[in-house]
C-alpha cells in the first residue's frame, strides 16, 4: 500500500526496460527477423548497464 509512493531506482528502470525490450524482441522473432536482432542488441546494451550497477 505504501509502495506506490517509493521512486524506482535506476537498477529497476534498466530491469523493466530490459524485460520490454526482450518481449518486443521475442514477439518480433516471428515475423522480422531483423528487427528482432536489433531489439535483442538494444536489451544487451541496457543488460551490461544493469551488470555495471552491479559490480559498483
Amino acid at each position: 500500500m505504501f509502495g506506490i509512493f517509493k521512486k524506482k531506482t535506476e537498477k529497476e528502470k534498466l530491469e523493466e526496460n530490459y524485460k520490454k525490450l526482450m518481449k518486443e524482441a521475442f514477439d518480433l522473432s516471428k515475423s522480422n527477423r531483423s528487427a528482432s536482432d536489433g531489439k535483442y542488441a538494444d536489451a544487451d546494451a541496457i543488460q551490461k548497464q544493469i551488470d555495471a550497477l552491479d559490480n559498483k
